[in-house]
């Protein structure tokens, strides 16, 4: 939902229905990820999407007819079915789209979704996107941490959902919970998409050099909220980093008051590019006791290994020096500032995702993986060898 939000507010505010089409879930190769969604307007303008271009036509059918007072509806699409050939579903996956009408009526909550956004709050809307009463099948629950607004159906169900949701808000994912008829925690017959709003992730990058300059761009380009930290006021400035929040401090001593202060949490990324251990000890260590998602710091093998060597003086374990991506990067053979954020930006991105950095072409798994939010991993996966031909130089 998050891609045709801007359309579906406009909509909404207007008092206008329109029908969103939200994928809910993929087997195998699917072109979209869970959550994915395509708006649908009276007139049958679109926005977004559910298949890149796959399925579009016949979901589009299908909108309209809800749009025209049509139940809302669960459609599954795979090209081992006749109806998924018929549509050019050819990449040999299955994707299963939830299409429901979303107006100022069947959605009359949709103001405090708004307002948690705007207010940079956390919140989720959860849906019954199956169920074997066919009553219960679009009813929906807007949920923050600390309140729930809706009902889905049995008080057992809305218990169940909101425990579940919850913890889904939390870190930030979003995905398709099952559930027996009842609420059960064994069994089939009920499933509710939760689509999670949560503030933008963080990529908090330490040293103002011409390296981060580019780094920034890139995170912001991926969706981050950037932050570059630095103690030396010459070149920690607004200018050299546009678009960016600039902090004067020293990177230990910042890091120290966004964790008490509650603005990390297990998405955040830390890059430490300063190639100064007076600087780059004492924040790594802090970092690495951090429960975030990706901690790299930027230096040849031979930096490195000095580095490792300082930070096992000043008490890091083997368990935490473990989780550093030292040399920062997958190996891409660059050597600009800007072709170094590129490979950090790729290793950030597959170790949020579990991707192996190696050339598709050297794969035998689909081309698009079965990749939910809710599949992220918590804990990075083994890093591959990568090191920037850059970093070796220095």
């Amino acid at each position: 939902m998050h891609d045709v939000w801007p359309a579906l507010t406009c909509a909404w505010e207007r008092g206008d229905a329109v029908a969103v089409a939200t994928v809910v879930e993929t087997v195998g190769s699917a072109p979209r990820a869970v959550g994915d969604s395509m708006l649908v307007r009276g007139d049958g303008s679109v926005v977004g999407s559910v298949s890149g271009g796959c399925v579009e036509g016949a979901v589009h059918e299908i909108a309209l007819d809800v749009l025209d007072g049509g139940p809302a509806r669960l459609a599954r699409y795979g090209v081992s079915d006749e109806a998924g050939l018929q549509v050019g579903l050819t990449c040999g996956g299955t994707v299963e789209v939830f299409v429901s009408r979303i107006d100022p009526i069947t959605f009359a909550r949709l103001d405090l979704v708004t307002a948690a956004r705007v207010e940079a709050r956390s919140v989720a809307v959860a849906t019954v996107v199956e169920h074997p009463d066919a009553d219960v099948v679009g009813h929906r629950m807007v949920l923050t941490a600390t309140a729930a607004d809706g009902e889905l159906a049995t008080p057992r169900i809305d218990a169940a959902v909101i425990d579940d949701a919850r913890g889904l808000l939390a870190a930030g994912r979003s995905a398709t919970l099952t559930y027996g008829p009842d609420g059960e925690r064994r069994g089939t017959g009920l499933r509710v998409h939760v689509t999670t709003f949560a503030p933008a992730p963080r990529l908090i990058v330490f040293g103002a050099v011409d390296h981060a300059a580019a780094l920034a761009e890139v995170g912001a380009f991926l969706g981050y909220e950037v932050t570059v930290c630095d103690a030396r006021a010459t070149f920690a400035t607004a200018e050299r980093f546009p678009g960016a929040h600039v902090v004067t401090d020293w990177p230990h001593r910042y890091l120290a008051a966004e964790r008490d202060a509650g603005r990390l949490d297990p998405r955040t990324a830390i890059a430490v590019l300063t190639h100064e251990p007076r600087f780059d000890v004492p924040v790594l260590q802090l970092a690495l006791r951090l429960p975030v998602a990706f901690v790299g710091a930027m230096g040849s093998r031979r930096t490195h290994e000095d580095r490792l060597r300082r930070l096992r003086e000043a008490g890091s374990s083997d368990v935490e020096l473990g989780r550093l991506a030292s040399p920062i990067g997958l190996d891409l053979g660059g050597r600009t500032p800007q072709e170094t954020a590129v490979s950090i930006a790729a290793e950030i991105v597959a170790r949020r995702w579990g991707g192996t950095g190696r050339p598709l072409t050297q794969l035998d798994s689909p081309v698009h993986a079965p990749r939910t939010t809710a599949d992220a991993p918590t804990d990075p996966p083994v890093r591959p060898l990568a090191v920037h031909t850059l970093q070796e130089a220095r």
